[in-house]
């Protein structure tokens, strides 16, 4: 599997203008091959070939009085930058194919953009003995190592972001580190007034880092708005304002892993619900849903039950996991979001909404599992325990847990 090591790079003042030459001449081959494209298609012409961009707007450009500064760079740069925009154009047409309107076409890049990356592969750059990283034409960057690297990379991206930070990210290829099994699994149920409750009862507070950050920002924002636009006070301003952004999405990512590593180190399984982040992004919640950071934390789950041979699973989101009853699995209704907790009028049971809704999607995530290996055609060494179709038990064959008996070969119908 290929992962991706991320670390803080301090280029000196050179270094920092090879730098942004570099970003540069990628962002005009960009623009270029992306503007033949687009001319091509609005004439009816056919799909323009890399290979013949390649020769147009790098090899033969670099002759021209207009384009003759694209040598000063390394050609490993833009070339890397024409493969990055055939690889859009991929994600966008994959995209269409599948009905998906989430990716959209490439666009233009500015020099206005306050993120700036180039891509190298290991034709021009290498790691130097000193602890430092050369990049072809510009040099041995010093880099800050907070962990060493697990193999020798294939790729390294150099990025400037809009914090003026620099950083160098590697891209490795290893294999997965298989943790010992263990008997424990978990469902996780996402929210606001707790970040995440599992299945086993424990709730992980929310830290709320924007939201504790807020004041502090409001006051570097009014600061920044007293500024003449295009004066050099605004762009100091900008970067106070940047850095302090910075500094409350890198707690929040610390604060994700060491939940994520924590909870896949624990359990064999996790099964997380399938929550419409975008569309949440566009209520009256939506600062607090952005400060929650829900799909980083998921991404992170995935890609780490990957990496230690655990089982990652979700669930629809339209599982009804909040109206069913996890002991007894009757349907009993919608409920507003003050309510935290119920009684279930069939069985008596009191409920915490948020720990029943974790037990409902660890049933739903189990059934989702046994229903793929049995289709398969697979067999688990233990099967776990399931739930019937919410709100159509039969009596006599429920127990008090809520577990239905199974005949040999059958399916566990969820909705």
């Amino acid at each position: 599997m290929q992962l991706r090591y991320n670390y803080r790079a301090y280029p000196d003042a050179a270094q920092r203008r090879a730098l942004a030459q570099a970003f540069g001449c990628a962002r005009v081959v960009w623009n270029d091959c992306l503007r033949t494209r687009k001319e091509a298609y609005a004439a009816g012409l056919p799909y323009v070939k890399p290979a013949e961009l390649s020769k147009t707007h790098i090899t033969e450009a670099k002759h021209t009085p207009e384009r003759a500064w694209l040598a000063e760079v390394s050609a490993v740069v833009l070339q890397q930058s024409l493969r990055d925009l055939d690889t859009a154009y991929k994600n966008f047409f994959d995209g269409l194919k599948r009905k998906r309107l989430a990716m959209g076409p490439p666009r233009y890049k500015s020099k206005k953009d306050t993120r700036q990356s180039i891509r190298l592969n290991t034709n021009a750059f290498s790691l130097q003995s000193g602890g430092t990283v050369y990049v072809a034409k510009v040099g041995n960057l010093k880099v800050k190592w907070s962990r060493p690297l697990p193999a020798a990379p294939t790729s390294v991206t150099v990025t400037k972001d809009s914090a003026g930070r620099y950083f160098v990210s590697f891209v490795v290829d290893m294999a997965p580190e298989t943790l010992p099994e263990l008997e424990t699994e978990a469902g996780i149920d996402l929210g606001l007034s707790a970040f995440a409750v599992l299945s086993d009862g424990r709730k992980i507070a929310a830290p709320r880092f924007l939201r504790r950050a807020e004041k502090k920002l409001q006051r570097l924002q009014r600061e920044l708005s007293r500024k003449a636009k295009g004066s050099n006070n605004r762009a100091k301003a900008r970067i106070k304002v940047a850095r302090q952004h910075a500094r409350v999405a890198d707690r929040r990512r610390d604060w994700h892993h060491r939940e994520s590593t924590k909870i896949i180190r624990d359990n064999q399984a996790v099964y997380v619900e399938d929550l419409a982040v975008s569309g949440l992004g566009r209520t009256r919640l939506a600062k607090s849903v952005h400060d929650a950071g829900w799909s980083a934390f998921v991404s992170m789950l995935e890609y780490k039950a990957a990496k230690h041979g655990r089982h990652f699973g979700k669930i629809g989101r339209f599982e009804p996991t909040s109206q069913v009853c996890s002991a007894c699995s009757i349907k009993d209704g919608p409920k507003p979001l003050h309510v935290r907790e119920w009684t279930c009028g069939e069985c008596g049971t009191v409920h915490d909404r948020d720990i029943n809704a974790a037990h409902n999607i660890l049933a739903a995530g189990r059934a989702d599992r046994l229903n793929a290996s049995l289709s398969a055609g697979k067999t688990m060494a233990k099967v776990p325990a399931q739930r019937v179709e919410a709100g159509s038990p039969r009596k006599g064959q429920m127990t008090q847990a809520g577990i239905p008996a199974l005949s040999g070969g059958e399916h566990v119908k969820t909705r």
